[in-house]
C-alpha cells in the first residue's frame, strides 16, 4: 500500500488544502516524502457531516457485525507488514522491536473489543417489569440500555504511533460503542497514520458500514484540531498527551454551546515506594531494574517510573550506586520528535542546576536528536516545598526523594497530585508498613503494583489505565482495556414502550439478549 499523503474522508481520499506537512526521519532530522495537506475547514465540514449521517445507522448494527468489522482492521493492518513497520520507526525513531510489538498490541485490542461487542455486557440491560397490581402505586415497565454517544474525535498520541494513535485503543472503544470516529492524526508520523487510516478505510468498505464511519484528517497547524473539538456534531473527545494540549481542548470543549466530555491522559510522573526490609535484601536487584525500566524507549511512556521515595540510609546508596552504574553504561536513544528532545533537555537541565538537586548519574552522549538519561536526588524536605520538583520531564530522567522516616515519606506521597500508576516494592516483612500508605495510593493512582514498573500495561478486562487529575481529565474510566468502552456510552430508559418499538435486544421475547439485569438480579440467556 502506498503512503499518497492524502486525507482519507469517507470513502475518499483527498489532498489536503491547507498548509503542507512533512514527517521528520527521527533519527537524522531529514524530511520524508511525500508531502501531507493540511485540512481545510470545509474539509473538516464534510468529514463531521459524513460522520453525523452514519451514526444512527452504524450504532444500529448488529453486535456480529460491528465485532467483525473490528477484526477486519486488525486483519488489514497485519497484511500492512513491513511496509507500516518501516515507515512507523522512520517517524518515532523507535526500534523495530519495539513496533512490531506494539502492532500486536495495537490489533489485541481490536480483537479484544470484538469480544465485547458479541458478548454484549457493555449494554448493561435492565429490566423492572411492570407491577400493575402493586400498592400503593402500580409500577410502570422500565427498559434500560446503553447507547452510543456519537461521533468521536480521537487525537493521535506522539509516544505511540500505533497503539494510542489512528487504530489505537480510543479508535478501538469507541467504534465498539458504535460511535463514528474521525481521528486528527499527529504530525510527527504522518505516513504511519495515512497507512493505518487505509487499513480502517478497507475494513468500512468490505464491511459495507456507512461511509462516515471513519475519517482521518491532517493539520498543518491548530485550527483543524480546535475546529473538531467544537464542531456540533462531535459528542466526546479522545487525547494523549501533554497537560498543556488536553487542557486547552478541555477549554474548548467546555465553552461549547453543548459541552461534551474530553478524556484526557496527560501527565504523571508514577511514584515509585521502595521499603526498607525489600530494600535491604534486593538494592542492587530492585536499582538495575529500575534503570531498565526508566530507560525503556529513551523512556517516552507517559507509565515511566520519574519518582523514587525512599529512607535514606545504606540500603538506598546500595540502590543507588546500581541504578547508577547502570544508567551510566546506558547509550543515549532517539527520541521521538525534535521538540520532544528540546523540552527533554530543558527538563534535565532545570534538575541538574537546582541548588537543592544533586546530579547521581547520566547516560552516555549521543547525537541531536538523541536523550541521554539522567539520574538525580534530593531531600523529602526541597521536594515538600518546591513545585518545579515534581514536573514531569518526559524521557528518560528521574528524582529520588531520601526521606528521614517512613512518615515523611508518607507525606511526601499524601502531597503528590494524581497518577497514573504507583508502585511499592516490598519484602513480607514491610507488610504492617506498607498497610497505611494502600489509602493514599488509591486515591492517587489508577493503577498500584508490587514489585514492579509502570511501564508496560497490558491489555485485558481488569486493567486501568487513568487516575486522577492531571494524570487524567476524568478518573472514573480507563483508556485501556475493556472498560474503556464506557466512556463513549450513555444510558436510554424506556418507560412503557410498545414491545415492537423496543430496541431488540430489550423485547420480552428477544433471542439476542446476551445477560441482563431483572429486578436488579443477573440473568443469562442461552449460550
Amino acid at each position: 500500500m502506498n503512503i499518497a499523503g492524502e486525507l482519507l474522508i469517507g470513502r475518499q481520499s483527498v489532498r489536503g488544502g491547507n498548509g503542507v506537512i512533512h514527517a521528520i526521519d527521527a533519527a537524522s532530522g531529514a524530511s520524508l516524502e511525500p508531502a501531507f495537506g493540511g485540512a481545510t475547514p470545509q474539509q473538516l465540514e464534510q468529514a463531521c457531516a459524513l460522520a453525523w449521517q452514519a451514526f444512527d445507522t452504524f450504532r444500529d448494527t448488529a453486535p456480529e457485525r460491528r465485532a467483525a468489522f473490528l477484526e477486519a482492521i486488525a486483519a488489514n493492518i497485519v497484511a500492512l507488514g513491513d511496509a507500516l513497520v518501516d515507515r512507523c520507526t522512520a517517524e518515532s525513531g523507535l526500534p523495530r522491536a519495539r513496533i512490531e510489538g506494539e502492532r500486536a498490541r495495537a490489533v489485541g485490542q481490536l480483537r479484544l473489543f470484538a469480544e465485547v461487542v458479541r458478548q454484549g455486557d457493555f449494554l448493561d440491560l435492565r429490566v423492572d417489569p411492570a407491577q400493575p397490581e402493586r400498592k400503593p402505586l402500580p409500577r410502570v415497565d422500565l427498559r434500560m440500555r446503553n447507547i452510543a454517544l456519537g461521533p468521536v474525535a480521537v487525537f493521535g498520541a506522539s509516544n505511540f504511533p500505533l497503539a494510542f494513535s489512528v487504530a489505537g485503543g480510543d479508535t478501538a472503544s469507541a467504534l465498539a460503542a458504535g460511535c463514528p470516529v474521525i481521528v486528527k492524526a499527529h504530525p510527527a508520523h504522518p505516513g504511519t497514520s495515512e497507512l493505518v487510516g487505509r487499513a480502517i478505510q478497507q475494513a468500512v468498505e468490505q464491511m459495507d458500514l456507512p461511509e462516515g464511519t471513519f475519517s482521518l484528517l491532517f493539520d498543518s497547524g491548530l485550527e483543524i484540531g480546535q475546529r473538531l473539538v467544537t464542531d456540533p456534531r462531535i459528542k466526546a473527545v479522545g487525547f494523549t498527551g501533554s497537560r498543556a494540549g488536553g487542557m486547552a481542548l478541555m477549554a474548548l470543549a467546555a465553552a461549547r454551546p453543548e459541552p461534551i466530555p474530553v478524556f484526557a491522559e496527560m501527565s504523571s510522573i508514577n511514584p515509585v515506594l521502595l521499603f526498607p526490609h525489600a530494600l535491604a535484601k534486593r538494592a542492587e536487584a530492585i536499582g538495575e531494574a529500575f534503570a531498565s525500566a526508566l530507560t525503556l524507549g529513551a523512556g517516552q511512556f507517559c507509565t515511566n517510573p520519574g519518582l523514587i521515595l525512599a529512607v535514606d540510609g545504606d540500603d538506598l546508596d546500595r540502590f543507588l550506586q546500581a541504578a547508577s552504574a547502570r544508567i551510566a553504561g546506558t547509550a543515549a536513544a532517539t527520541m521521538l520528535t525534535p521538540g520532544i528532545q528540546r523540552a527533554y533537555w530543558a527538563g534535565v537541565d532545570a534538575l541538574a542546576h537546582h541548588p537543592r538537586v544533586r546530579t547521581l548519574a547520566r547516560g552516555q552522549s549521543g547525537s541531536a536528536y538523541q536523550g541521554q538519561a539522567a539520574l538525580f536526588t534530593t531531600d523529602a524536605e526541597a521536594f515538600l516545598v518546591d513545585e518545579a520538583l515534581r514536573t514531569e520531564v518526559f524521557g528518560a530522567s528521574s528524582l529520588v526523594v531520601r526521606c528521614r522516616d517512613l512518615p515523611e515519606m508518607l507525606r511526601v506521597v499524601a502531597s503528590l497530585e494524581g497518577q497514573l500508576t504507583a508502585a511499592i516494592h516490598i519484602d513480607a516483612a514491610d507488610h504492617a508498613a506498607a498497610r497505611p500508605f494502600l489509602p493514599v495510593l488509591e486515591r492517587l493512582a489508577g493503577r498500584i503494583l508490587v514489585n514492579g514498573f509502570g511501564t508496560g500495561v497490558e491489555v485485558g478486562h481488569a486493567m486501568v489505565h487513568g487516575g486522577p487529575w492531571p494524570a487524567t481529565s476524568d478518573s472514573r474510566s480507563t483508556s485501556v482495556g475493556s472498560l474503556a468502552i464506557a466512556r463513549f456510552l450513555r444510558p436510554v430508559c424506556y418507560q412503557d414502550m410498545p414491545p415492537e418499538l423496543l430496541p431488540q435486544a430489550l423485547r420480552p421475547d428477544s433471542a439476542q439478549r446476551p445477560a441482563w439485569r431483572e429486578d436488579g438480579r443477573l440473568q443469562r440467556g442461552p449460550d
